[in-house]
């Protein structure tokens, strides 16, 4: 994977990019609200370019993947270029997991999902997930630039997002001191950065900072196995259609609560990054912090909904430091339903 990272670099080197590759039949792929922005990459490709589709959504439906796999087909592009968040670089992945073509991802959140061959579609209300290397794009063009329209709320919790990739990196089994490296240094730069462009959202330099730490933190997710946090988050908007950054922004400060007697050298590093003693009480208070969400009741999920989640959370084993059970998740997704302080 080549990484691009300088501002203008959307417009500047995505073209370069695509020729690198020996692409000549580029489809361009963006949800609704990224569609003048991907507009303007297709038009710096000129006659690489051979359409744009905006219709990417999150958590990637199949229908939806299924409609741009078939696009992509008919107008026999050689290669996507996916510009905008999680839902548009998804739905790239999406059609790279069908056919095969490469993808250049020109993220404008701080999702970090360009870093990772972690794929994900949703199907009768459920979100799948996997992976698989074809997925990964071949080129990240990173440009903060594109971050700077980005409004503060979803540049709040795309950035939390970021952050539980790279909490979860530091616990995973498949851990190793680069990644705890990078783990902490993205988790820092994200947190430090955050609160700048709240206050000051057209500085370049804190959105330039805070798209660094996603590149780290995604990274980390890419090279680690996802855990209880990325589960509960998947079936939170695979199964009720919670928006996927806001509820990763609710739930990591109560996931690492529960993690935590079972991994305290993560929950320290955790701490060090954001210069706190107790890790789950400062990513809650980071929350606070910044007027983002932080009960799962705020973003519209149903108090019955509850047990249904701790369930489908614990139909399938995964890797997490501490045993999953479903009273122990039933108990998590409350303290989250209400947003109480972790304890």
């Amino acid at each position: 994977m080549r990484v691009v990272f300088r501002p203008g670099a959307a417009l500047t080197a995505t073209p370069g990019e695509a020729e690198r590759l020996g692409l000549r039949r580029v489809l361009v792929l963006s949800g609704a609200r990224g569609a003048a922005t991907a507009q303007a990459v297709a038009d710096s490709l000129g006659e690489l370019c051979v359409g744009v589709h905006a219709e990417a959504r999150m958590h990637v439906p199949v229908e939806v993947a299924d409609r741009a796999v078939e696009l992509a087909r008919t107008l026999g592009a050689d290669g996507c270029v996916a510009v905008g968040g999680g839902s548009a670089i998804g739905l790239g992945k999406a059609i790279a997991l069908r056919t095969g073509l490469p993808l250049i991802a020109v993220p404008s959140t701080y999702s970090g999902s360009e870093m990772t061959p972690v794929w994900g579609l949703t199907e009768h209300g459920a979100k799948r997930t996997g992976r698989d290397p074809a997925v990964l794009p071949r080129s990240v063009v990173y440009d903060p630039e594109l971050t700077l329209d980005l409004p503060v709320p979803l540049s709040v919790t795309s950035g939390v997002n970021a952050i539980a990739h790279a909490v979860e990196a530091l616990y995973a089994p498949d851990t190793s001191p680069l990644v705890a490296m990078m783990a902490e240094e993205g988790l820092g730069a994200l947190a430090d950065a955050l609160p700048e462009l709240a206050a000051e959202p057209g500085s370049l330099e804190a959105r330039s900072r805070a798209l660094y730490g996603a590149w780290l933190c995604g990274t980390c997710l890419g090279a680690t196995t996802m855990g209880l946090h990325h589960k509960l988050c998947h079936v939170l908007g695979g199964t009720f259609g919670l928006p996927h950054a806001e509820t990763h922004t609710v739930v990591l400060p109560y996931t690492l609560a529960y993690n935590a007697p079972a991994a305290p050298e993560a929950a320290a590093a955790v701490a060090r990054a954001l210069d706190a003693e107790e890790a789950p009480r400062a990513l809650w208070n980071l929350a606070r912090r910044l007027d983002a969400p932080r009960s799962l009741a705020e973003l519209g999920l149903n108090e019955g909904d509850l047990a249904t989640a701790a369930a489908q959370a614990v139909s399938q084993a995964y890797a997490n430091p501490r045993p999953v059970t479903e009273d122990g998740v039933l108990t998590l997704l409350r303290a989250a339903y209400e947003g109480t302080p972790p304890e």
